[in-house]
């Protein structure tokens, strides 16, 4: 085997040699193209070179940035708080030094299994050996009359944020289409801006699909003490206006007068470059707990992937940065030759004002949830649930320790008591008794 890794960053390529059936020999890159520039992406990249890979790896990512941290963009990036240098995940120096071949605002197109290599949108085509998947996801459009009028938001990359924060003026009037994460979090921001903010969510309450009631509650009331206005139980119809957006129409007969609207309803995995390469797909490009897909030779990770979870027993496709982070580890090693399964409670968090909530686990099918703070009268708490009497999840408001201890307890399926789960006496680390 030749390996040219060493003299260059850039246009190398690491050829082996194998025998056919009649003896003749042909080219087969050792290259690791990887497909995706998120945070699964620039993990992966980074621990095949920990795990000692030392061939060439391509990045390709449809976006003109390197690989950066999207939590932040409904966040504190939105609020103007902190710059690209601070969700940058590692500059292009990085990169080079690691001597990884970049190709920003480049979409590969097909994914040609029989030949090995990919096609990209401008004509160009590359070998690959193995591939990683880390395509991520995409917003879900409200595609209701008037969804072209300009004033109408999503936010998913760096270009959304600078798009409504040119929007951001004290007393200007928003309408937020959604009550999930992302829809309360622009709430948050643009509130502390002075502006006018109203959320319309399906649901009857805001994070019903994640969250007990008590959470939601405490949400909506801590919004409205911020000067949000929030209406749930409604289903927009359309938007209105000449060429710009001016009001939020709902199925209900009603109208939300608006200078712009964001809208906040989920994402979807992109799984159709998986798809149309024959990969299997269900809620995701399928994975084993190795993150190899129905090709051996091609790995996927992050929000585009479903995978077995032992320990809720079913597969599951999460959006999560925790899930990126390890999904990309898993398959590096994988892809070197260091099988890691992937198997973990997941995590997720939330910033709104001055709360923190941070959820481990996932709480669909809990029988019994447990509060342990006041969530009437305070800032802080935590909801345990348990399902017949074993943790399952945790959503905890400005509580880092019951967060902290509650990542081992529910990987352990613990059995709570939940006299022991209320009695703030009792300090977390014992509650389990």
């Amino acid at each position: 085997m030749t390996n040219n890794y060493r003299n260059g960053p850039f246009h190398i390529e690491t050829i082996r040699i194998e025998m056919n059936s009649t003896g003749q020999g042909r080219k087969m890159a050792d290259d690791i193209l990887i497909i995706g520039a998120g945070q699964a992406a620039a993990q992966a990249v980074q621990s095949l070179r920990a795990e000692g890979f030392e061939g060439p790896i391509r990045l390709f990512g449809d976006e003109p940035y390197a690989p950066y941290q999207r939590p932040p963009l409904s966040k504190k990036f939105l609020a103007g708080e902190i710059g690209y240098d601070r969700v940058e995940l590692k500059s292009q120096d990085f990169y080079e030094q690691a001597n990884v071949e970049t190709h920003w605002g480049t979409r590969v197109t097909e994914i040609d299994r029989k030949n090995k290599r990919v096609l990209t949108g401008d004509g160009r085509e590359f070998p690959y050996g193995k591939l990683i998947l880390a395509t991520g996801s995409r917003v879900r459009e409200l595609n209701v009359p008037g969804f072209e009028l300009e004033g109408v938001h999503y936010l998913r990359n760096i270009e959304d944020v600078k798009s409504i924060q040119s929007h951001f003026r004290e007393g200007a009037k928003m309408v937020v289409v959604g009550g999930g994460y992302i829809g309360l979090e622009v709430a948050a921001v643009a509130a502390k801006r002075g502006i006018d903010v109203t959320v319309l969510e399906t649901a009857d309450r805001v994070l019903a699909r994640v969250v007990d009631p008590i959470v939601s509650h405490f949400y909506e009331r801590v919004h409205r003490e911020e000067g949000v206005k929030i209406e749930t139980g409604v289903t927009v119809s359309g938007f209105e206006g000449k060429d710009r957006i001016t009001a939020v129409t709902s199925g209900e007969g009603k109208s939300y007068p608006c200078d712009f609207v964001v809208v906040g309803i989920g994402i979807i995995p992109n799984t159709e470059l998986a798809a149309e390469a024959g990969l299997e797909v269900s809620n995701g490009i399928v994975v084993d707990e190795f993150c190899r897909t129905s090709d051996p030779d091609i790995c996927a990770a992050g929000d585009c992937t479903s995978h077995p979870n032992a320990i809720y027993g079913h597969r599951l496709r999460l959006e999560s940065v925790h899930n990126a982070i390890e999904q990309g580890k898993t398959a590096a090693a994988t892809l070197a030759g260091k099988e890691k399964p992937y198997n973990q409670v997941p995590w997720f968090w939330s910033d709104q004002y001055d709360l923190k909530l941070q959820i481990v686990g996932l709480s669909q099918g809990y029988t019994e949830a447990v509060v342990r703070g006041d969530p009437e009268n305070t800032r802080s708490f935590a909801v345990f649930y348990l399902k017949d009497g074993a943790l399952v999840a945790v959503d905890a408001v400005n509580r880092a320790p019951e967060f902290m201890m509650s990542k081992m307890l529910t990987q352990k399926k613990a059995k709570l008591d939940p006299a022991r789960i209320r009695d703030e006496s009792i300090n977390v680390k014992e509650i389990a008794g």
